[in-house]
């Protein structure tokens, strides 16, 4: 596998709607593999893995996405951006109702303007915000990622993955992914992270968000300590044409889709 290079997985075929998965932070599809086995009957479940990069804007991310749909021919799909994965879902819609996207800046052609036939037919905000609603916390925790040695870090993914195996229990496909989650873990891999908490912090998608017209659905675990969901879910009623309705899952975590696989899968496959 290339780390360098945006990674792409399709479950089943075009027969059926599909769910094109967007990760969070840690950037890669280990976390999913419960909800991924609860929707392959029903959707044809796209995911990906993103590149150790320290160079990508949010645009960059959501060109290689549209690219890499394009190469596999898939030409419509509901988006479910989840946290980090919603920042970049917005300028995927941004520019599909452009009805373009630019290339990379390391295209050897430099910028331009290529047609894409990509439709988005709803997006999904899994733990996902437009800009998020408390930014220190951000900046507190890009500071200590900035100065925290990496031995620290690693010993607190250890902990996570002891936490997490118990805590995904019931959730026997993420339960079983956890040790590639802390093996990709790697020195480059935290720098990645490092990254995208920049490109958070420097995002604010909420004039775009104020133009959607398809539907927006909004999942979250009700114990979130990252993502302030009512805080969230007040904006988007206040601010964004398309925004449908949430479902808050009682006893899930920001990582809504890991922790409470089967209901979240319910509650998608009824959006859908």
């Amino acid at each position: 596998m290339n780390e360098e290079q945006l990674q792409i997985r399709i479950h089943g075929d075009d027969s059926k709607p599909t769910l094109i998965y967007l990760p969070g932070i840690h950037g890669d599809w280990t976390l999913v593999s419960s909800f991924r086995e609860q929707m392959k009957p029903h959707v044809r479940f796209v995911e990906f893995t993103y590149p150790r990069t320290l160079e990508w804007s949010l645009d960059d991310y959501a060109n290689a996405v549209l690219e890499a749909l394009a190469e596999h021919n898939i030409r419509e799909g509901i988006v479910l951006g989840e946290s980090f994965g919603s920042q970049i879902a917005w300028p995927i819609l941004s520019k599909c109702m452009e009805g373009r996207h630019s290339s990379r800046p390391d295209d050897e052609q430099g910028d331009k303007n290529v047609a894409f036939p990509f439709t988005p037919q709803a997006l999904i905000l899994s733990g996902g915000f437009v800009r998020y609603p408390f930014m220190p916390l951000v900046d507190f925790t890009r500071f200590i990622w900035s100065i925290m040695p990496e031995r620290l870090i690693r010993l607190g993914f250890w902990g996570y993955a002891k936490f997490a195996r118990w805590r995904h229990r019931h959730a026997h496909e993420t339960a079983a992914a956890i040790t590639e989650f802390i093996t990709r873990r790697t020195p480059e891999d935290l720098l990645a992270i490092g990254h995208r908490f920049k490109l958070i912090r420097e995002n604010n998608p909420g004039e775009l968000a104020r133009q959607i017209q398809i539907p927006v659905f909004q999942l979250a675990g009700f114990w979130d300590p990252v993502v302030n969901f009512p805080a969230v879910r007040r904006w988007l009623q206040a601010n964004c044409p398309g925004y449908r309705a949430p479902h808050v899952i009682p006893m899930a975590d920001h990582n809504v889709l890991g922790t409470a696989p089967e209901q979240s899968a319910d509650a998608v496959r009824n959006w859908i």
